[in-house]
């Protein structure tokens, strides 16, 4: 079962307060999307972050524009969250290949962490099991929140700037 071994923050949580974080959610398939985007705010709670931005686009395709605006903005962190599942057109491959592309070049640009939720999925069952709804054996909306938060703590402990800082 996938969700072993998932992310913890390793760094003093304290700093957590401090972080700066957005979600952005894909609004396709609103019963999986409110389930991840509760499962992220919960981890973001947790974690002790105040006052998280949630942003709403249409679909996963395109949660990288808007992450992008969201790191460029001053967010330490991002949270992207959203859902494809597999039909009967090759659609499901192009979605999933520029979701994942384009918030992987925000990230590695930026130097802002992007927390991936962006579940890939053959059918509805298998998004419900991954949304942290009552009855899902996961919870990838906390998990990608959690990894976002425990990254940007991380990178504050490095003393090298984030690409465009003034040095």
């Amino acid at each position: 079962m996938s969700g072993a071994g998932s992310p913890r923050i390793a760094v003093d949580p304290t700093g957590a307060r401090e972080l700066r974080v957005a979600v952005v959610a894909a609004q396709w398939h609103e019963r999986v999307m409110d389930g991840l985007v509760d499962g992220a705010l919960r981890a973001l709670a947790e974690a002790g972050v105040v006052d998280p931005l949630v942003v709403r686009v249409p679909g996963s395709f395109e949660l990288p524009v808007a992450a992008a605006r969201l790191a460029r903005a001053g967010y330490d962190a991002v949270v992207a969250l959203g859902v494809v599942v597999r039909g009967g057109t090759p659609h499901f491959d192009f979605v999933c290949q520029a979701a994942t592309s384009g918030l992987t070049d925000v990230a590695v640009s930026t130097g802002v962490p992007v927390g991936f939720g962006v579940l890939t999925c053959d059918d509805d069952a298998q998004a419900l099991d991954r949304a942290g709804l009552p009855g899902s054996r996961e919870d990838k909306g906390h998990e990608a929140a959690t990894a976002a938060v425990a990254t940007a703590l991380t990178l504050r402990t490095l003393a090298v700037p984030r690409p465009g800082d003034a040095r």
